[in-house]
């Protein structure tokens, strides 16, 4: 076989899971366009593992469906599907919570923001290593969620924040995670969060460049 053939046909193979995942990439942009679709109603596992791969190294979130229904449906949903990958670590308070869930595309995240489900019965108490959903009236949660890195169970639970679940390993990651932002891009009550839907991961990288970030999030059965 002639080395020019050989070259393209090594070039091919070389070029051919770049195009695989560029297709799965957009397969997944596509369907995250459409909150509507029916595997964004699918119920979770009773108990499962949603691994996220952060700058930081790993952290595994143990979602306990019997704790909150609803929130494990839809946070799982969302992790399986790409929601929160690549998303941001945009709102820090050490000792007390790091929240993330806005999509890093701006067209995504504005197709998610109204997008919310009725709220859970309060099982679980707000203690360090619970992860929530946040919310700001009632009915309100969407994407958006927390991790409490300290026990919050005196403010949280009245409100009340539902857990459902909590991080079983790479705590220390949540801990380390980069603080010199704040409340930067704006917590949900100080209404500060517009520019970042409208401008995304973009709008993040510009205003506040080092937060810390979530690669990829798997899904497993635990």
């Amino acid at each position: 076989m002639p080395v020019k053939r050989l070259l393209q046909l090594a070039a091919a193979v070389i070029a051919l899971p770049m195009m695989v995942a560029s297709e799965s990439v957009q397969d997944l942009r596509s369907l995250l366009l459409d909150p509507d679709n029916e595997v964004f109603r699918a119920r979770a596992p009773e108990r499962a593992i949603v691994r996220l791969d952060t700058s930081l190294g790993t952290v595994d979130i143990e979602v306990v469906r019997q704790w909150a229904p609803r929130g494990a449906d839809r946070f799982v949903a969302l992790a399986r599907h790409g929601h929160y990958d690549d998303a941001r670590f945009f709102r820090v308070r050490p000792g007390r919570w790091v929240q993330f869930g806005i999509n890093g595309d701006p067209a995504i995240a504005r197709a998610w923001r109204q997008r919310t489900f009725p709220d859970d019965p309060f099982v679980q108490s707000n203690v360090r290593g619970t992860v929530a959903f946040a919310f700001a009236v009632p009915n309100g949660r969407a994407t958006q969620v927390f991790v409490n890195t300290g026990d919050n169970a005196a403010t949280h639970d009245k409100e009340p924040f539902t857990p459902f679940g909590r991080v079983v390993s790479g705590m220390e990651h949540v801990d380390a995670i980069n603080p010199e932002h704040a409340e930067g891009p704006g917590g949900i009550r100080a209404g500060r969060q517009d520019p970042f839907f409208d401008g995304g991961n973009a709008w993040l990288l510009r205003e506040f460049p080092r937060l810390d970030f979530i690669r990829r999030a798997t899904v497993r059965e635990r």
